[in-house]
């Protein structure tokens, strides 16, 4: 990549940096283009030539934030962290996640997620699902996750999951319910689990 290559996508990354900075503050439809440009130190026109149309944008501001909060997730797997303090620490970044989001950016997420062909799905798929299926099998090794459940039945709760988030409406609720819903996955509806997770 040379060197003007670099500095083009390093202003599209400022771009979608301050673009997502506002949606999560105040929504997708509140934030106009302008303030976008103005938070970005760039020109209206910039945007455009980068991305034709604040719907692309947007698209592309949901992709950016899928990696994001990938690559966050991706450093706690992959660290030495027992698998309890992964589990808190999941539960509760998503508890901090729902509190920065403005519902209507988390709508407009989630509705983007139940279309057809979404990228975001495809990258759950992909990416995320076989990362968590190794978390749990960290889990199992560690004696915290019952070794005779199998994978296909944890893929299974995971899609009735995927599955009730995909569907109209569902997402006014899953802000309240960020918590209580990644507890339920977690622990069961006993909520019974080794005293070390506390």
């Amino acid at each position: 990549m040379n060197g003007f290559e670099r500095r083009k996508e390093l202003k599209k990354s400022h771009i979608l940096e301050a673009a997502l900075a506002l949606f999560l503050k105040y929504g997708i439809h509140k934030v106009a283009v302008a303030e976008i440009a103005k938070e970005a130190n760039v020109s209206q026109v910039t945007i455009y030539n980068y991305f034709d149309s604040k719907d692309n944008l947007v698209k592309e501001v949901i992709v950016f934030y899928v990696h994001q909060i990938w690559e966050e997730y991706k450093q706690l797997f992959d660290s030495d962290m027992p698998f309890p303090d992964k589990v808190k620490k999941m539960i509760f970044d998503k508890k901090d996640y729902a509190k920065q989001t403005h519902e209507e950016f988390f709508n407009d997420f989630m509705a983007e997620y139940a279309s057809e062909n979404n990228y975001i799905e495809k990258f759950y798929t992909e990416t995320v699902l076989p990362s968590i299926l190794k978390l749990f099998e960290e889990g199992k090794k560690q004696g915290y996750v019952d070794a005779s459940i199998s994978n296909e039945a944890i893929l299974f709760y995971i899609q009735m999951f995927a599955e009730y988030m995909q569907k109209d409406g569902a997402s006014q609720n899953m802000l309240s319910m960020t918590e209580d819903l990644t507890k339920l996955f977690f622990f069961g509806i006993a909520g019974k689990v080794k005293e070390s997770l506390y």
